[in-house]
């Protein structure tokens, strides 16, 4: 309804304000007094003055005071937190209107001298009106959410508004209406007491920014309780290890938000621990785990839109709290996670496939499968959590394969890992082609063989004579082929055009 209201403000100041220009933007905070400075000649005979004003929420003038040098008189848009500034106005010609203002007295204000009722001068202010607050009361209890609040009436004279906390450090703020932002400190500590000074900048003409302060005490004595908390129904999941996965956060949108994790396959509650903080106010984040990250698009944790990615181990799995807080209300989400994966063990004689899980409260049932689905195979389990088959060694084409880990959780969710094993590749003689020097010393091969073939047969031959010569000593007969050397040379020597040697020497 608030902001249905501000909203129509904005609307009609735009229609009023559209098609008119203003000389100066004064600003000031509201039941704060200011002055519209307006000065001109002394009040003698016919020159008179007359302030008017024009709200945000009219399109006419209304007069405020009218005055000359014989009377006085206020009109209908007079207020008694309206006044001049001199109350010799008449002789000093200072006409300066002193204002103490509400939200609906922002708007135009015009100081218009006229001589014989014509204008003579007339000067324009557009008056921004601030309203400045906090919540909760003072003092702020230790760890609730701290609500500063500023708005300006109207925000078209407005170029911006910012916070600064006690030292002067900049705070993040938001639009918190059509004209108004805001800014939050979650989990006040009591080093979060102290000044926080809301600046309004203005666009054109200004008597400068208006500075407004706020003073704030925390009780050190009391502590906020959070009794106000949603619970979201309880999601039940699982996820292979090492891959990426999703954990969503309630989707309302929230100050801050905090990620606790209770290790799988435990009931002690007492050893749940946060693991993730992040405060989109301050911009400060804690988190105890690299395999932990916020989630990008669609979701925005900057503007409170709050969800998680994780790349899981094994060990990883368990209950997961995500708890949105927004002011002093939290929203919960519990993730109940199961972590499957696959891993191999080699021995002599066998390959093993083991497949494992976590949390195991989560889960049906887990079993092996091959691709060809005819083939049945023999699992067995080394305790909780865990399922393996076995293969002989050597893998055989028939063996080889993808075989794949099936988990089953007890709310009908599957989830797979699939490994993948190959039969070695079989031996094959490729042949290879020898290099040209090679090939030409192979083919001297056959005519080497074959010389050495005919030197063999010419020294059987000449062996055989010997034979015959030592015979020839028992009848009486002295020659050695060992005496004559002339006569083995002779022997060796090449025989006609067919000659292996010839054949050698080409």
């Amino acid at each position: 309804m608030e902001s249905g209201f501000f909203c129509f403000i904005l609307t009609s100041c735009l229609a009023v304000y559209s098609s008119y220009t203003w000389d100066e933007v004064v600003m000031v905070e509201q039941n704060t007094s200011a002055t519209l400075v307006c000065t001109g000649a002394r009040l003698r005979g016919d020159i008179s003055i007359n302030w008017k004003v024009k709200s945000v929420d009219t399109d006419e003038w209304k007069l405020i005071l009218s005055a000359s040098e014989k009377k006085k008189f206020s009109g209908g848009a007079s207020k008694p937190s309206m006044r001049l500034t001199d109350d010799d106005f008449r002789n000093t010609g200072d006409f300066s209107l002193v204002v103490s203002p509400e939200v609906a007295d922002a708007g135009l204000y015009s100081c218009l001298i006229q001589k014989q009722e014509r204008k003579v001068k007339e000067r324009i202010f557009l008056l921004t009106v601030l309203t400045v607050g906090f919540f909760p009361p003072l003092p702020v209890r230790q760890y609730s959410t701290l609500r500063l609040f500023a708005r300006a009436i109207p925000d078209i004279s407005v170029s911006e508004i910012t916070w600064t906390a006690p030292g002067g450090s900049p705070m993040k703020t938001e639009k918190w209406s059509i004209s108004g932002t805001v800014t939050k400190v979650p989990q006040v500590q009591n080093a979060d007491g102290g000044t926080y000074t809301c600046t309004v900048y203005p666009r054109g003409n200004s008597s400068g920014a208006l500075a407004v302060r706020v003073d704030v005490r925390v009780d050190a004595n009391n502590a906020a309780s959070f009794t106000n908390i949603s619970h979201q129904n309880e999601i039940f999941t699982a996820t292979q290890a090492q891959k990426s996965f999703l954990l969503v956060c309630p989707s309302s949108q929230g100050d801050y938000v905090r990620l606790h994790w209770l290790f799988p396959d435990t009931k002690n509650y007492s050893k749940i621990k946060l693991v993730y903080h992040y405060d989109r106010w301050r911009g400060f984040t804690s988190k105890h785990s690299s395999k932990l990250q916020l989630a990008g698009p669609p979701y925005n944790p900057q503007a409170g839109s709050f969800s998680f990615l994780l790349t899981p181990d094994l060990k990883d799995g368990g209950l997961y709290v995500c708890e949105v807080s927004l002011n002093d209300v939290i929203f919960s989400q519990r993730t109940r996670l199961s972590v499957l994966k696959v891993k191999t063990s080699h021995y002599p004689s066998k390959l093993n496939l083991l497949c494992l899980y976590s949390e195991r409260a989560n889960v049906q049932g887990a079993v092996w499968k091959h691709d060809n689905k005819s083939r049945r195979l023999q699992m067995s389990s080394s305790g909780p959590g865990s399922i393996s088959t076995t293969l002989p060694l050597p893998i055989t084409p028939v063996v080889a394969g993808n075989y794949t880990c099936t988990l089953q959780l007890k709310n009908g969710q599957t989830i797979q890992a699939v490994q993948a094993v190959t039969a070695p590749p079989t031996e094959s003689v490729t042949p290879s082609f020898l290099h040209p020097s090679l090939s030409a010393l192979l083919l001297l091969v056959p005519l080497v063989s074959a010389a050495v073939g005919v030197l063999l047969w010419r020294q059987k031959h000449i062996s055989d004579r010997g034979i015959e010569q030592s015979l020839s000593v028992q009848s009486g007969e002295s020659e050695n082929i060992y005496e004559n050397p002339e006569d083995i040379r002779q022997d060796l020597k090449p025989r006609g055009d067919n000659d292996i040697y010839k054949e050698l020497e080409r």
